[in-house]
């Protein structure tokens, strides 16, 4: 019976696919192929910046405690975040992660998920899973943030009255404003987008897509963004990571 509700509560939230091929399409498949080849070329994509900035970091031994590779013999696993933190019994994200060990052995200030040194080493470290599968565990104790989240994917947000299911899932493929409506899968964070021309979190994006519904975004500690981005893990499970991502 438990493996019942497991197997419907995934299939629910996108953790299971289908037989058959894999209708799933990462954000690279909607853009120019100007725009691909860019992104492919790590002497031309300018996320590649923070890429080098985050491998500095990681030797780099600060003024208090020690580097983080004095500390990590392997770097944390890209591909297997958001997991579930023992200390604050609550899911983490790569970049919480982070940050969370910057605080606690560097005695730095919490910076947030586009801090710099935040953004330039979960850059660093989602370059080193590159084509790896995404592959957020099976914990139980995700499964309501899982829940959770799936919920705000179908709930209508703003002015416009949109939820994200009816662009990402339903109207995936067409185009907004001449731009090619993805799919959403946060297989590519994070990304450097020309708008913003910089780099940014899956969270910044979220709250990006809020403000385009003319919807008030969460807090910037809203538990909202944490179970979006549990259940936009799952519904991606098994989609290969693009590494620093670039896009429109």
């Amino acid at each position: 019976m438990k493996r019942l509700a497991w197997l419907l509560l995934m299939a629910a939230t996108g953790l299971v696919v289908a037989a058959g091929p894999d209708p799933r399409r990462p954000g690279i498949d909607y853009m120019t192929p100007a725009l691909q080849a860019l992104q492919r070329d790590d002497t031309q994509h300018p996320g590649q910046l923070w890429v080098q900035e985050g491998a500095a970091l990681w030797q780099q031994t600060p003024i208090k405690g020690q580097a983080c590779a004095g500390c990590h013999t392997t770097p944390p696993d890209a591909a297997r975040h958001p997991s579930w933190d023992e200390r604050q019994a609550r899911p983490i994200t790569l970049a919480g992660r982070v940050d969370q060990c910057r605080q606690r052995h560097q005695g730095e200030a919490a910076q947030g998920p586009d801090g710099a040194a935040v953004l330039a080493l979960t850059a660093w470290l989602q370059h080193q899973a590159r084509g790896r599968p995404l592959a957020p565990p099976q914990d139980p104790r995700l499964e309501p943030w899982r829940a959770r989240g799936a919920q705000l994917w179908q709930q209508r947000f703003g002015q416009l009255d949109l939820a994200c299911a009816q662009c990402h899932d339903q109207r995936a493929g067409q185009r907004l404003g001449g731009a090619a409506i993805p799919q959403a899968h946060p297989t590519g964070y994070p990304s450097y987008r020309l708008e913003w021309q910089g780099l940014g979190s899956l969270q910044r994006r979220l709250r990006g897509c809020l403000v385009g519904v003319r919807a008030e975004p969460f807090a910037d500690d809203g538990d909202e963004w944490l179970a979006l981005q549990v259940f936009l893990a799952g519904r991606a499970a098994g989609m290969a990571l693009e590494g620093v991502s670039l896009r429109p």
